[in-house]
């Protein structure tokens, strides 16, 4: 496979990013996309190059592409998942990966009896500057983590029938922003002992602003935010017993970080910040970095990825499930 070939099923707001993405990784190249609209499909094909599909049946069944992108709405995840598998292609699904726990565990077993892969569009986990984060936090220099701080949101203005809002879709803060913070506190804390969360819900019972508290392994805590309704900071910090991570705005995808050490002797005054680079190089936005896994999990031969792993996946849908069940939103099945 010298060339990976990816067929993009529902061009929708963030296929727009992966493409952009996609076209910057040298092994990878967008064949096709497929939407319920030809027109839809033919404006995405025209700016991304491949050709256009008027179906998703049709993106599937072409025999050009290599492995599927799913960005459809995430009630039709599960749905367009299997309609890829069972068309014989690989599949990276963005997030959430399906509505519930329950559903996911089936998309797993169903591309593992098929010998086919099965990746979560976390990008976040497969971002350099993360991934710097995660190495630094385990070499002992900068002590344990103890404490995240995370937020992302940002103001919806956008018709009911929208994705963001529709709860025949999935709508809800805490699927398309919440997911992140508790993605990076399960990165740095594990996997936590318990959640506690409220929301404030729209008319329609989607939540529109949640707060979690959560108690991991260890003692770790984390208090977590995400908004539909305001211009939050989107920042994030990881405190250790020596010291504190920041990452600025737009914490899931950082550029860097910055390190500020305390020193014990001077009366835990704060030392000189350090700027710290990630390890490689960020990849467009990041999803070029997500590509280039996907990329090395097929030529491996690989079903599922390290970076992005099931029991991850379910844990986070476990989560959601649990914070969804605390503050009273539920999705039609």
């Amino acid at each position: 496979m010298q060339t990976i070939r990816w067929g993009v099923l529902a061009p929708g707001r963030i296929a727009h990013s992966f493409a952009k993405d996609l076209a910057l990784v040298p092994d990878g190249e967008l064949v096709a996309t497929g939407s319920r609209s030809t027109e839809r499909a033919t404006t995405f094909a025209d700016a991304y190059g491949g050709r256009a599909h008027g179906s998703y049946a049709a993106l599937v069944e072409d025999p050009d592409v290599d492995v599927v992108y799913v960005a459809s709405p995430h009630a039709l995840h599960a749905e367009h998942v299997l309609l890829a598998l069972d068309a014989g292609k690989p599949v990276l699904c963005e997030k959430p990966l399906t509505l519930d726990a329950g559903s996911a565990e089936e998309l797993f077993a169903a591309a593992e009896s098929r010998g086919l892969f099965l990746m979560e569009a976390m990008w976040t986990a497969c971002h350099p500057t993360i991934r710097t984060l995660l190495r630094l936090l385990a070499d002992g220099d900068h002590g344990s983590a103890r404490q995240v701080h995370a937020d992302l949101g940002f103001v919806v203005r956008a018709d009911p029938e929208d994705r963001l809002l529709d709860p025949d879709l999935g709508a809800g803060a805490l699927l398309d922003m919440g997911i992140y913070p508790l993605t990076l506190a399960e990165l740095v804390l594990g996997e936590p002992s318990e959640l506690r969360g409220v929301a404030h819900r729209s008319p329609s019972g989607i939540d529109l602003d949640v707060a979690i508290a959560g108690l991991y392994p260890g003692g770790g805590t984390a208090a977590l935010t995400a908004s539909m309704t305001s211009h939050s900071p989107r920042t994030a910090t990881v405190a250790t017993e020596v010291g504190c991570f920041e990452l600025g705005r737009g914490f899931h995808h950082p550029e860097r970080l910055r390190w500020t050490p305390y020193d014990e002797g001077a009366g835990d005054a704060p030392g000189e910040p350090q700027w710290i680079e990630p390890d490689e190089a960020v990849i467009g936005k990041g999803y070029g970095n997500e590509i280039a896994e996907v990329h090395a999990c097929l030529r491996a031969g690989r079903l599922t990825s390290e970076l992005v792993p099931p029991a991850r996946t379910l844990s986070l849908l476990r989560q959601m499930d649990e914070l969804r069940r605390q503050v009273g939103v539920s999705y039609r099945r």
